[in-house]
């Protein structure tokens, strides 16, 4: 059982070493099937679930920084009534089997928008490849939530022809650069381990401003899936006229068995880092490990992708310090089983009300 968990572990990590790789690959993939640039706003569906949708999110905060492009994620069972036929939907299911996804292949289908599937293969491929809709391919035998490098580059270079000039030249000065600190963040004893360490059991809070919230997601689901602990996430200055509040209430000491983690980057307008310094000196007081992780490049996305590594690597590191193997992810499995074949979810078919039993691990 150690062995299985230490291969695990080995796995897991080599992908996140990967990331640029796998984002350079992506971008490439996603230039080819790009969408091209209209004058005026525009609206693009992000249509994804779990560590295949986050890619969506993550791509969110760039997209709608530098570019007309509203990123809309779609995350629920039926699809919004206001897909049309001037809508753009990109569908993301790495296994092509989740059923949130293939509804809303479905009826963005019926609605005549403009389809583009991001997918490893299974029935959304298949239902592609009969329609004739575009498919940008991942490779296979992949966790799902590992593919996150290929998706976000995928939907960088679908969007490309939206932003004032390419990101071709960007992406390779960032790639450039970015594999000397995810080395550093891989290191034993270097700040992702040294993360974990202050963490340690306690309930992690990762807050992020508003246009880095999927990382903030990307941070609980990988602690989550990962490490299998539990985890939040919360945005930034919203958090600011609600969680702040039940922090006040906890009282000294109340917050110990609490690690917010707060993700600062330097482009942040300065109201929202007076309120982040604000928000760290009422969780100290309250006995919480407060832990600020600096996101310290001047460009967003390359601050995203290094905020997006770093996230991996603690989370993973956190795994090893609770001894679990952060590979398999059954529970997912057994309720997709409990659910039944995708197949049989048409797109007219109500959501499964049955009750499930899941077995206890």
């Amino acid at each position: 059982m150690a062995r299985e968990r230490s291969d695990g572990l080995a796995t897991m990590r080599a992908l996140a070493v990967a990331l640029p790789a796998a984002l350079e690959d992506g971008f490439a993939r996603g230039r080819e099937l790009s969408l091209p640039a209209e004058s005026g706003p525009a609206e693009v569906y992000v249509a994804g679930m779990g560590g295949s949708g986050i890619a969506g999110e993550l791509a969110r905060g760039i997209v709608e920084s530098e570019t007309p492009v509203q990123l809309i994620p779609v995350r629920q069972p039926t699809s919004p009534p206001s897909f049309s036929s001037r809508s753009r939907v990109l569908l993301i299911s790495y296994s092509g089997s989740t059923w949130e996804t293939l509804r809303a292949y479905e009826a963005a289908g019926r609605a005549r928008a403009y389809r583009l599937v991001i997918t490893s293969g299974g029935p959304l491929a298949e239902a592609a490849g009969r329609d004739r809709v575009p498919v940008l391919p991942l490779p296979s035998g992949l966790p799902p939530r590992a593919s996150v490098g290929y998706a976000l580059g995928g939907i960088l270079g679908v969007l490309d022809p939206w932003f004032p000039e390419s990101n071709d030249a960007r992406l390779r000065r960032i790639l450039a650069r970015i594999p000397s600190a995810i080395a550093s963040m891989a290191r034993s004893r270097g700040p992702a381990d040294r993360l974990a360490s202050a963490v340690g059991d306690r309930f992690p809070f990762v807050y992020a401003e508003s246009s880095f919230l999927g990382l903030a997601r990307r941070w609980k689901t990988q602690v989550e899936e990962n490490a299998k602990q539990l985890a939040a996430f919360d945005e930034m200055p919203e958090l600011f006229h609600n969680a702040l509040v039940a922090w006040d209430a906890l009282g000294p000491k109340g917050g110990d068995r609490f690690a917010p983690i707060l993700l600062d980057w330097d482009g942040s307008p300065p109201l929202v880092r007076q309120g982040l310094a604000y928000l760290e000196r009422l969780v100290k007081s309250r006995g919480a490990a407060v832990q600020r992780v600096r996101l310290e490049r001047e460009d967003r996305l390359e601050a995203l992708l290094e905020g997006l590594a770093m996230g991996d690597h603690f989370s993973l590191f956190l795994a090893a310090r609770r001894g679990v193997d952060p590979l398999p992810f059954e529970a997912i499995t057994r309720l997709k089983a409990a659910l039944g074949p995708a197949e049989a979810l048409s797109p007219a078919a109500p959501v499964p009300r049955r009750s499930v039993r899941l077995r206890s691990p």
